[in-house]
C-alpha cells in the first residue's frame, strides 16, 4: 500500500457536518489517527476546489457520510492513492458508480449500524400499534375523561398472541423479528429469496405477500426500493387488510401506492405508522398530516443524535481493518448493488 509521509494511510473526510454531527466525536477521529494518518480533520463538502485537490492527491482511505459529493471518474481522477471508500451510513446508491470497482477500489457501508435504530423504532411501533396506543392518547386527550377509553380496554388488542407480518428479510427486517423474539407474537415473514426453513430459523412463518396481508394485525414493510419492488403495496394488497390493523413503513415511501394507502385510511378501516413517504415530504396539503388513523414522523427511525455515532464506529472499525491487512465485515461488491435500497 502507498502510504503518506508519516508512514500511515492517509485519511479524509467527505460528508456534510451539519448532518452528520455525532457520527465522527473527537475521540473516534484521535483513535482513527493513531492507526493511520488523518489529513484534515474538517471534512471535504465538495471535490472541485484546491483544498479539495491537495487532500485528495494524498488520500488512500476516503471516509463518508450523509451529503458527501458524488464519487465518479472526475473525482477519482485526483485521487490516484484511494484504496479503500468506508460509508459512515446507509446505502451508497447515489454516492459512487462503477468507476470505483473498475479500479478495484473497495467499499464498506455501515447499513448495519443504522439498521438498529430502525429495527428498535419498529419495535415500539409494533407494540403501541397492538395496543392502540395512539387512539387511546386521541380519545382520552379530546375527552379529558376516560368515558371512551376504558371501554377500549376489553376490546380485542394488545400484543398477546398478535399476528405480525414483515415483509422483507433484509438488516432491518431480520432486526426485527429478532427484536419480537421475546413478546408472544406470530410472525409471519414474505421474502422470496428466503426458504421455508430459514424463516424458521429467524423464527418466523414463510407466506406469501397476499396470505401475509390478509393475516397480520400489524404489517411492517422492511423490502428495499428497487424498480421491482416499487408500489408493491397496492390497493389490492391493502384491500387484503383486516378492519383494525395496522401498517408500518420505515423502508421507503415508493414501496407504497400512496393514494391506494389515503383512500383506504380515509375509511378508518386500517390505521398506519408512516417514517417514510414519496415525496420525502409530503405536500402541505397531504392528509397524512391530519388523519386521526396516521401516525406521521420525518424519517427519524434511523440514526439521529448520539445513535449517529454507531455509525462512524462502523467506518472506523472497517478503515482499522482494512489498515491491518484483515478482510473488511461490511464490503459491497459491485454485483451487490442492484440489490441494495
Amino acid at each position: 500500500m502507498t502510504q503518506s509521509v508519516s508512514g500511515r494511510p492517509a485519511i479524509a473526510f467527505a460528508m456534510q457536518p451539519s448532518r452528520t454531527r455525532h457520527v465522527l466525536p473527537e475521540a473516534l477521529v484521535r483513535r482513527l489517527d493513531t492507526i493511520g494518518h488523518v489529513l484534515d480533520r474538517a471534512p471535504m463538502q465538495r471535490f472541485d476546489d484546491d483544498r479539495a485537490g491537495k487532500l485528495l492527491a494524498e488520500t488512500e482511505i476516503l471516509v463518508t457520510g450523509w451529503g458527501s459529493p458524488t464519487i465518479d471518474a472526475a473525482a477519482l481522477a485526483l485521487a490516484p492513492h484511494l484504496k479503500l471508500v468506508v460509508h459512515a451510513a446507509g446505502t451508497v446508491k447515489g454516492l459512487l458508480d462503477d468507476s470505483l470497482f473498475d479500479r478495484g477500489i473497495l467499499v464498506s457501508h455501515a447499513a448495519q449500524a443504522n439498521a438498529r435504530p430502525v429495527a428498535e423504532f419498529t419495535l415500539a411501533a409494533i407494540v403501541f400499534a397492538g395496543k392502540k396506543v395512539f387512539q387511546f392518547r386521541e380519545r382520552y386527550v379530546a375527552d379529558r375523561n376516560r368515558k371512551r377509553t376504558i371501554p377500549m380496554q376489553a376490546e380485542a388488542i394488545g400484543n398477546y398472541h398478535r399476528t405480525v407480518g414483515i415483509i422483507g428479510a433484509s438488516r432491518i427486517g431480520r432486526l426485527v423479528i429478532e427484536l419480537l423474539a421475546p413478546f408472544d407474537y406470530r410472525i409471519l415473514l414474505y421474502d422470496p429469496m428466503v426458504s421455508d426453513a430459514e424463516a424458521a430459523r429467524l423464527g418466523a412463518e414463510k407466506t406469501e405477500l397476499d396470505a401475509l396481508m390478509a393475516s397480520a394485525d400489524i404489517v411492517s414493510l422492511h423490502a428495499p426500493s428497487l424498480p421491482a419492488t416499487r408500489h408493491m403495496i397496492d390497493a389490492h394488497r391493502l384491500s387484503l387488510m383486516k378492519e383494525g390493523a395496522t401498517f408500518i413503513n420505515t423502508a421507503r415511501g415508493a414501496l407504497v401506492d400512496e393514494a391506494a394507502l389515503l383512500a383506504v385510511l380515509k375509511t378508518g378501516r386500517i390505521d398506519a405508522i408512516i417514517d417514510v413517504t414519496d415525496p420525502e415530504v409530503p405536500e402541505a396539503a397531504s392528509a397524512f398530516y391530519d388523519l386521526p388513523n396516521v401516525f406521521l414522523t420525518p424519517h427519524i427511525a434511523g440514526a439521529v443524535g448520539l445513535e449517529r455515532t454507531r455509525l462512524g464506529e462502523m467506518a472506523v472499525d472497517e478503515a482499522i481493518r482494512f489498515i491491518e491487512g484483515k478482510p473488511l465485515l461490511h464490503e459491497i461488491r459491485r454485483e451487490d448493488m442492484a440489490r441494495m435500497a
